[in-house]
């Protein structure tokens, strides 16, 4: 059971993850290579999407 929820909230923050890369305003290169990451080093990748790959809003 806690494999299957775990299992779920990786598959959440993934495709968050992937939509915030597809709808970004970063060049297709950039793009492509994050979600190459995402997709081929799970579980890293998304660490070091959200640590270091996301926009910051300036506030």
């Amino acid at each position: 059971m806690l494999y299957t929820i775990l299992a779920l909230i990786h598959l959440i923050l993934w495709i968050i993850a992937a939509v915030e890369i597809l709808t970004g305003g970063k060049p297709v290169l950039h793009k492509v290579l994050w979600l190459l990451l995402i997709l081929f080093v799970p579980l890293v990748g998304l660490i070091i999407y959200y640590l270091m790959g996301r926009s910051r809003a300036l506030a």
